[in-house]
Formats: C-alpha cells, sequence, structure tokens
C-alpha cells in the first residue's frame, strides 16, 4: 500500500482553475468603494475621515486570529502541526478571496458593481472565520484539494444563507452567533458526518499530542483570548455598542477562563489539568456573550452567560464528543459542536431573553437603533419625533419584542437546516476519489504530504483487515 498521496496534479489544478475563475470575476465586477477611489478624493478631503481608520484595526485583529490563532491552535497533534497550521494558511486565504465575491454579488444584484474596501475584507475575514471553524471537524482527516472543495462549497452556501436571514428575517446578531458560530458548526458536522471513518472511533495511534504542540496550541488559543473583543464588536454601531461589545466580551472570556480551570481539575481523576481543556473551553465565554453582545445586558449577565457556556462547553467534550461518534456517526475531531454549537444556542437564547426586555426606558431613543427592526415604520409620526432626537434614524418594521424574538427563533432553525443540508452534501462531494484523500492508517500525519526535516519521527500504525485485503503483493509495508 502507498503510504504517501502526491498533490503533484490535483492541488495545481484546483488552484489554477479557480484562479482563472477569480481574476475572470475581479475583472468584471469588483472596483473600489467611495473611500478608495481616488476621483471621490481631492485635498480638501480630510484624510482621517476615509473609512480605513475606522476599520483597519478590526480588520487587523481578525486577520491575527483568522492566520495566527487558529493556525496554532489547529497545530495540536504531534505528528500534523504542518497539516493543521499550514492547511489552515492555505485554506483562509483562499476562502477570503472567494467571500469578497460571493458576499460581494448580492451588493451587485443592487449597484451593478462589487465596490471594495476594508469593510468588505472584515466581512470576508467573517466567511472565513465560518469555513475554519468547520474545517476543526474534519481535522487530519482530509486532504488539501479536499479543504478548498469545502472551502469553495461553504463559502456560497453561508453567503446566501446570511443574505436571505439578514434580508427576509431580519435579525440582530452583532457577534456573529447564528450566522457564524451556529452555521460553521452544523455545516462541519454534516461534513464529517459524510465522511465518517468507522475504524477511527477506537482511536488511532498518531491521535495524539506533545509537549511542544501543546504550547503552540495555547499560543493559538491566547491570540484568539486576546483579540475575540474585535471580532465580536467589529460590525457593532460605533461609540457606546461598540463599547459594550468590547467590554461584554472580555468578561464573559475571563469567566469562562477562570471556570475551565476549575472544571479541569475538579473532573480529572488525579486533580490535575488538561490541556485539552485550557486550549477550548476557556473561549466558550467569546461565543455565549456574542448574540447579546451589543445590547444592555449588565457585566454580571455577560460574565453568568461566560461561566454557563464553560460549562456547557467542557461537558460536551467529556461527554456529547463520544457519544455523538459512537451512537450518531459524527467524529468531531476539535469538538466543534461544544465550542461553536452548543455555546452558540446559548447564546442565541440569551440574545432573545435580551430581545424581550429591551425598553425604552433601559436604552432610551437609541433602542430603536440598536433594534433596528423594532423602530417605527416609513410614515409613522413616532418615526418623525425619534428622527428629530436621533437624525439620521432609518424606517423600521414596527416590530414588538415579541414578534422580533419569534423572529430570532426562526433565524436559529433556518441557519441550522441551511448549515446541515449544505454540510451533508459538500461531505458527499469531498468523497470523490479524486481528491487526494488519506486512507484510514495515514491520517494525522505530515508524512503523506509535506517534505518533513530529519527530525521528524512518526509511529508504525497496524495496517487494517480492509487495508490488507487492498493491498499488492509487490507493495512494501514501512
Amino acid at each position: 500500500m502507498k503510504d504517501s498521496v502526491s498533490l503533484k496534479v490535483s492541488l495545481p489544478v484546483f488552484v489554477l482553475v479557480f484562479e482563472v475563475i477569480i481574476i475572470a470575476l475581479y475583472a468584471v465586477f469588483v472596483t473600489y468603494d467611495d473611500d478608495t477611489n481616488a476621483k471621490l478624493q481631492n485635498n480638501e478631503t480630510s484624510p482621517m475621515e476615509n473609512s480605513l481608520y475606522r476599520d483597519y484595526p478590526y480588520f487587523a485583529d481578525v486577520q491575527v486570529m483568522i492566520f495566527i490563532g487558529f493556525g496554532c491552535l489547529l497545530a495540536f497533534f504531534r505528528f500534523y502541526g504542518f497539516g493543521g497550521m499550514v492547511f489552515n494558511f492555505l485554506t483562509a486565504t483562499f476562502a477570503i478571496q472567494w467571500a469578497i465575491l460571493m458576499q460581494g454579488f448580492f451588493q451587485f444584484y443592487y449597484d451593478g458593481k462589487i465596490h471594495l474596501g476594508v469593510i468588505n475584507l472584515v466581512n470576508a475575514e467573517f466567511a472565513c472565520a465560518v469555513v475554519l471553524i468547520s474545517f476543526g471537524a474534519v481535522l487530519g482527516k482530509t486532504s488539501p484539494v479536499q479543504l478548498l472543495v469545502m472551502a469553495s462549497l461553504e463559502i456560497p452556501i453561508f453567503a446566501v444563507t446570511e443574505w436571505a436571514v439578514l434580508k427576509y428575517i431580519r435579525i440582530n446578531d452583532a457577534g456573529g452567533t447564528i450566522l457564524i458560530h451556529i452555521f460553521a458548526c452544523y455545516f462541519g458536522l454534516g461534513v464529517t458526518f459524510m465522511l465518517y471513518r468507522p475504524s477511527l472511533n477506537d482511536g488511532h495511534a498518531k491521535e495524539i499530542t506533545s509537549y511542544h504542540s501543546d504550547i503552540l496550541s495555547v499560543m493559538g488559543t491566547l491570540f484568539l483570548w486576546v483579540f475575540w473583543p474585535s471580532f465580536n464588536s467589529a460590525l457593532t454601531f460605533k461609540g457606546d455598542d461598540q463599547h459594550r461589545a468590547i467590554l461584554h466580551t472580555f468578561i464573559g472570556l475571563s469567566s469562562s477562563t477562570i471556570t475551565a480551570f476549575a472544571l479541569s481539575a475538579l473532573f480529572n481523576k488525579r486533580g490535575k489539568l488538561t490541556m485539552a481543556d485550557i486550549q477550548n473551553v476557556t473561549l466558550a465565554g467569546g461565543v455565549t456573550v456574542g448574540a447579546s453582545v451589543d445590547m444592555m445586558i449588565s457585566p454580571v449577565a455577560a460574565y453568568a452567560l461566560g461561566v454557563m457556556g464553560c460549562t456547557a462547553c467542557f461537558f460536551g467534550y467529556k461527554y456529547l464528543t463520544p457519544f455523538m461518534a459512537y451512537r450518531m456517526r459524527i467524529q468531531d475531531q476539535c469538538g466543534i459542536h461544544n465550542l461553536h454549537g452548543l455555546t452558540g444556542i446559548i447564546s442565541a437564547a440569551a440574545g432573545i431573553c435580551a430581545i424581550l426586555l429591551a425598553t425604552e426606558e433601559t436604552y432610551g431613543p437609541s433602542m430603536y437603533q440598536i433594534f433596528s427592526h423594532r423602530a417605527p415604520p416609513e410614515g409613522d409620526p413616532r418615526l418623525l419625533e425619534l428622527q428629530n432626537l436621533i437624525p439620521g434614524l432609518k424606517p423600521g418594521l414596527g416590530r414588538t419584542a415579541q414578534e422580533q424574538a419569534l423572529y430570532q427563533v426562526a433565524a436559529v432553525f433556518t441557519t441550522i437546516g441551511a448549515s446541515t443540508v449544505g454540510g451533508l452534501l459538500t461531505g458527499l462531494v469531498m468523497k470523490f476519489p479524486s481528491l487526494a484523500s488519506p486512507s484510514d492508517k495515514n491520517c494525522f500525519d505530515d508524512e503523506l504530504f509535506f517534505e518533513l526535516p530529519s527530525d521528524f519521527s512518526s509511529v508504525e500504525v497496524p495496517l487494517t483487515y480492509e487495508e490488507k485485503g487492498q493491498m499488492n503483493p509487490m507493495d512494501t509495508k514501512v
């Protein structure tokens, strides 16, 4: 049996074909937005009024999360550090390029062009984060070609879902709980369900960590932890809304972190800390505050959400992940259902409660900015009164708190349904033999796809019964 998979044809062909497609689409559809177009600027224009200075810090922060945070976090396997970090790099770069187009096509429908600026890049990074979260479910079990195929299909499915939810259901989701975390989770679970490998339920000899790989993974956690407030606040209203979002995210992360340490020691048989808990469970609070991150939920609520998210995430890793693998054919390699699915649902529920409790007494007239769909519709005399208090306030839909809460619930189920179906179909495509999928024996091993340095040492994995039956007598086993 061959112990390596050649990417000599499949990877270059896929990349070159998509590069030709992207070049053609960029040439036809993509242009500069107003803040990057020289014809719309002059010597009287104040440079500091350019949106660059408002949006670039958030773009840079999310870049760090995408390429360093996720990259290091996914490098926790002893023999798959290159794969976790480098395939994250490859997939993220591709996904951002593709997301600019896929998300921009809805702008093209209205404007005839895709107007590109820094804020478009921020939105594309969020779409990229969706792909990287889903990647965690199949880490170590897929080829780079399969990952690019997954990104190429997930991005348009996400873009359509995002557009439909925001345009027709119309929800509050400042931190991307529903449209990023929940979507990415159930899409990834759909993919890994289709790529189910029965022999991996009993573990794999290379599915182990090392001292150095765990340190590298914790570095990724720290980068994500530090920059998560930017992720949650990037698309909120500037000013007090963004201020609250940063505070709530920090408080939620802080409470989930110390709770994770306590739970890790408490439930370890020898009373010691487990690195997997530190690498993942500590981040739960960043997700659980997401849906209500810009609302007046109070600091204590953010703290409680961090504790709740951490607890659900911890027990999900301990009990739910093994159950899903054995009973539901869902091998969630990085436990994305715990860190993004369970916590996402808690966050969505908290957001619904915050919407139901929101009143003008608490928020003042700005309630109709934060909950824009509750603003009076065009022609309502109340709208004119509010516009005198808040110049530029746009007409809303006149929804009540109860109506908006029901739309939030509808968005959760719509997102779960669309992402799950999309993931199942994508997983089906990823099973094509031409996509260089690794065998069960060669999962979690960099040696399959990389030229490795001399100090790399792997382990021998016994052949399964099925693999022995497929061996050519002329092949030799290393």
